[in-house]
Formats: structure tokens, C-alpha cells, sequence
């Protein structure tokens, strides 16, 4: 059982920058991945970034190059650094826990709200 617990969610305008961070308690493996999924207003889930702690990465289209997803494997954590920040990255951000990269996560946290907004 792995428990992912998110902050650092809030309101940020146009072109700013936002990070956000998880810490998970439990049982991580180094090529577990943690990342992190979003879900906004009439949209389904959809995965923005997923890092392995040996550092494979994996992201959405819409993120590359302004969004970056790093782990901290003493602390077991992850973050997620959001630059250029949109109106359309606007949701409310999971941490997830997958047993490997590219597989579905099986650990969910409650979710921070990111809104983006002059």
C-alpha cells in the first residue's frame, strides 16, 4: 500500500510558474514510476508526466518543454515543476503511483487545484 499526499497547488496567471510536490509513505521501488495525471472540468484524467527513479521520464505532448517531472528517491517524493503556465493546464493535478513506467497507475493522491487565471 502506497499513500501519495500533494501541495503546493494554487492560482497563478498566464505565463507564470507553479511547482508542485507529492510525498508517497509506503514501499517504492526505484523503477516504480510516480507522476502525476489531470482531470479537468468535463475532461477525462489524462497523464502529464511520469519519472522512474532512475530517471525516465515520460510526458504529454501538450507539456514538453514547459512542464518538468523529477523524483527525489531518498525522500520519496516527486514534483513537478510548470512553467508557461495556460489557461488549458488549468485542473486539478493527482499524484499517482504506477508499478512501472507506462503501466496505470494503482495508487491515486486526493488531488491540488491548479488554476491558471488573469
Amino acid at each position: 500500500q502506497v499513500q501519495l499526499v500533494e501541495s503546493g497547488g494554487g492560482l497563478v496567471q498566464p505565463g507564470g510558474s507553479l511547482r508542485i510536490s507529492c510525498a508517497a509513505s509506503g514501499t517504492v521501488f526505484s523503477y516504480n514510476a510516480m507522476g502525476w495525471y489531470r482531470q479537468a472540468p468535463g475532461n477525462q484524467r489524462e497523464l502529464v508526466a511520469a519519472v522512474t527513479g532512475g530517471g525516465r521520464t515520460n510526458y504529454a505532448d501538450s507539456v514538453k518543454g514547459r512542464f518538468t517531472v523529477s523524483r527525489d528517491n531518498a525522500q520519496n517524493s516527486v514534483y513537478l515543476q510548470m512553467n508557461s503556465l495556460k489557461p488549458e493546464d488549468t485542473a486539478v493535478y493527482y499524484c499517482t503511483f504506477s508499478h512501472a513506467l507506462g503501466y496505470e497507475p494503482v495508487y491515486w493522491g486526493q488531488g491540488t487545484q491548479v488554476t491558471v487565471s488573469s
